[in-house]
């Protein structure tokens, strides 16, 4: 979970989580090397003395600096779209998290345990030391680590968002529609989310925690 003041990106829970960050990294090494590659032609522009007042035509130049930018392009595209199916790809699983949004609580369905129940966030006056402000809850989702588990999201009023940045996971709750999607936790642990779509005035005050451990 993110803290503050912290420099770095999340400390990555499961294995697509991982892949975008690579993904990242790729993608500002890319910018990286544009960056610099401009700021040097700037600053030779800036302090080079010579001008010419003809046109001169280079075909050949034309050719380059239509060419390069569209293997750049290319360069960051192929792994965008190899995330992309990665993240579209649905396990066969027996585990299976239904969630259903609600102003404003989220309500929870495991079938594989024939447990049902409601989570609403726990009020700071019912902490414990060491409890997260504005993101404990008085029933967590638990669920097998290491275990492919496929997320049902729905809404029983307006839109909501579940949201598990630590796994790479978001999934829109829409009334009237089940949207899936496929999350595999490969450590222990408690991990914390929000909705992430506003929908009322206690949006901020509906979290999600997510516990996974072995079964």
């Amino acid at each position: 979970m993110s803290i503050w003041g912290q420099m770095n990106l999340i400390d990555a829970s499961s294995p697509i989580q991982e892949e975008m960050f690579l993904f990242h990294d790729h993608a500002l090494t890319l910018l990286i090397g544009i960056f610099s590659f401009v700021g040097f032609l700037g600053v030779k522009v800036a302090f080079n003395s010579y001008t010419s007042r003809t046109t001169v035509e280079a075909q050949r130049l034309e050719t380059v600096w239509t060419i390069v930018p569209a293997l750049l392009l290319l360069w960051l595209a192929l792994p965008s779209l190899r995330l992309l199916y990665l993240m579209d790809e649905e396990a066969n699983s027996g585990v299976v998290l239904k969630s259903t949004g609600h102003q404003w609580y989220w309500s929870y369905e495991l079938p594989f345990s024939g447990a049902e129940f409601d989570s609403y966030m726990l009020p700071q006056s019912d902490l414990n030391p060491g409890d997260y402000r504005l993101l404990e809850v008085d029933n967590r989702a638990v669920i097998p680590y290491q275990m492919d588990t496929n997320v049902i999201v729905t809404s029983a009023d307006v839109l909501h968002a579940w949201t598990l940045p630590s796994a790479g996971v978001k999934m829109d709750a829409v009334p009237g529609r089940l949207n899936t999607m496929n999350m595999f936790l490969q450590k222990p642990g408690v991990f914390y989310g929000q909705c992430s779509e506003i929908c009322g005035a206690n949006h901020s005050f509906m979290p999600i925690v997510v516990e996974a451990k072995s079964l």
